[in-house]
């Protein structure tokens, strides 16, 4: 049997252990993983002699067959609170929808072209991560979305970019977004990634960083703004007066050229979903249309030939007819 064939009996009994056992605690569960991939990794070098990088790459593809067949298990599982973290920091992030890039002191222009086109492309990786199932590409995601921010920075600046402008910048796109089940997904990274090539070089800066937004956003405070505590209550309870500084959001979003398109696509789309829904409305009445019609049909044939045969079985025993065309009885 071939090493390859060996290792994806190996994976695929070990998945078959685990796929379904909901009620395995969280760490339980990446505590198996992890074990799993150290053994098969030491086994890789040892018994193979598979090189560094070699056995690195063949681990990134265990990690994504282990981890496809075992996401629905063990992502935002049933045993963790992950579920109640992701709800309470999507409100927390719901709230702060008035946060501006000035008050973050985040050097952003979204009225810039180039900016407002990183910004989106940034929004746009921070939400696919939710689609990913391997731990692997959900980082990506993350890495992704950290370089289109940087860029967002550069297109402004036109400087290296520090870690002063870096995180607040970070941190606006974060409260921007406000990506699905932003916990479950940090959590799944952390649990089932496979930690010894995912938690290395910029992959690991940039997960850190944002796992250090997620807690500043968490711990937000009127300090954290230059703000006075007044100022901050009415903030969070939409009652800041008029003349105090509000959110570029609005002003930004049509002045770019990328989220007034992105902002127009959306209606579309929800206008091509009201009208689906109305044409499988309109389908269904059909159909139902179309099955009382078919049972009519059914019930007019079944009377029709009801009709007929009692007529004429009554045309024979009616006396109208002339007894003399009739023939004859038989004798017996």
């Amino acid at each position: 049997m071939t090493a390859g064939r060996k290792i994806f009996k190996h994976c695929k009994a070990f998945t078959e252990s685990l796929v379904g056992k909901r009620y395995m605690g969280a760490d339980e569960m990446s505590e198996r993983v992890q074990d799993f991939y150290q053994h098969l990794s030491e086994h890789l070098e040892t018994q193979f002699n598979c090189s560094s990088d070699h056995a690195q790459d063949v681990m990134d593809d265990v990690e994504k067959y282990v981890m496809t067949r075992l996401y629905r298990s063990v992502f935002c599982s049933e045993t963790s609170d992950d579920e109640k973290k992701d709800l309470a920091i999507k409100k927390r992030i719901k709230d702060l929808h008035w946060v501006t890039t000035e008050m973050l002191c985040s050097p952003l222009d979204e009225e810039i072209l180039e900016v407002s086109d990183h910004v989106f492309k940034a929004i746009i990786d921070l939400t696919e991560m939710e689609l990913k199932q391997v731990p692997k590409n959900k980082l990506q995601c993350m890495t992704s979305c950290s370089k289109h921010v940087f860029n967002a920075i550069k297109a402004k600046t036109k400087k290296t970019v520090s870690a002063d402008d870096f995180l607040p910048t970070l941190i606006y796109i974060v409260l921007k977004t406000n990506p699905p089940r932003l916990i479950s997904n940090i959590q799944y990274i952390i649990r089932f990634g496979n930690s010894r090539k995912s938690m290395s070089g910029e992959d690991d800066y940039y997960f850190t960083t944002l796992c250090c937004v997620v807690t500043f956003i968490e711990n937000l405070d009127a300090q954290s703004l230059n703000l006075t505590s007044e100022q901050f209550e009415l903030y969070m309870s939409d009652h800041a007066p008029s003349h105090w500084p509000k959110t570029n959001g609005a002003s930004s979003s049509s002045g770019s050229a990328a989220l007034s398109e992105v902002h127009t696509r959306l209606i579309q789309l929800q206008e091509l979903e009201e009208r689906q829904a109305c044409v499988m409305e309109n389908a269904s009445l059909m159909k139902s249309d179309l099955i009382d019609w078919t049972d009519e049909l059914e019930m007019q044939d079944l009377f029709s030939t009801t009709v007929i045969g009692s007529a004429s079985q009554s045309a024979i025993d009616s006396d109208i007819i002339e007894k003399e065309l009739l023939p004859q009885p038989l004798q017996p």
